[in-house]
């Protein structure tokens, strides 16, 4: 299945290239609660009118990576096809007893903890077929968290194209400006993927930075 997969990679890059066709494989990362989930439904409903999964208050609602194929966005006269990974919310400790605190049995929160840990998992080795991160970030949270101080600086290390979506400015409480200045070095959009602020500005982003 590996070898077959690469040559479905392979052929498809040449024929994108053959057919002067820009495509980019897309992670959607950031810690749980941040947004990631709305803002994969916003992608594929603006530009495809399907949703990629459910969204929950409850953290981790998102275990397993989920792609969709082919998604095609334009902004600011530039068109990029997208393969876009939503991925699970990374976290560096997982504890059950915060599932059983959202009204969770034992044995359900201890399975949701599993599930949970093996997602990050394979959110961290999905960085290795990927063209391109959408970092989303809680505009209303202190971002000098150690999972975000710790994926900046394992996307760096790789030198993936990073690209900061500072969420949820739709609340009063929100500052993007404490995320641009905590990590300077990459671009950030400041939007609301919840009502779709700013979401323009961030396809032009996209389709400049990733094509």
């Amino acid at each position: 299945m590996g070898v077959i997969r690469s040559l479905k990679r392979n052929f498809t890059g040449l024929l994108n290239k053959l057919l002067n066709k820009k495509s980019a494989r897309i992670g959607i990362y950031g810690p749980p609660n941040a947004g990631k989930t709305t803002l994969a439904n916003r992608i594929l409903r603006d530009w495809t009118g399907d949703a990629m999964g459910s969204v929950s208050d409850v953290a981790h609602e998102t275990r397993r990576a989920r792609r969709r194929e082919g998604v095609t966005i334009k902004g600011n006269g530039n068109s990029l096809s997208l393969d876009v990974i939503d991925t699970p919310g990374l976290a560096t400790k997982i504890d059950f007893h915060e599932f059983m605190e959202q009204g969770m049995s034992e044995a359900e929160s201890k399975r949701r903890a599993k599930e949970a840990t093996e997602g990050v998992i394979e959110a961290v080795k999905w960085l290795e077929s990927l063209d391109g991160i959408i970092l989303v970030m809680d505009a209303t949270e202190d971002p000098f968290t150690q999972v975000n101080v710790t994926v900046i600086g394992n996307m760096e290390a790789r030198g993936l194209p990073l690209l900061i979506a500072a969420n949820k400015i739709d609340r009063e409480d929100s500052s993007p400006s404490t995320i641009r200045e905590a990590f300077p070095q990459h671009p950030l959009v400041a939007i609301s993927a919840l009502e779709g602020k700013n979401i323009d500005t961030l396809y032009e982003e996209i389709a400049k930075r990733f094509g």
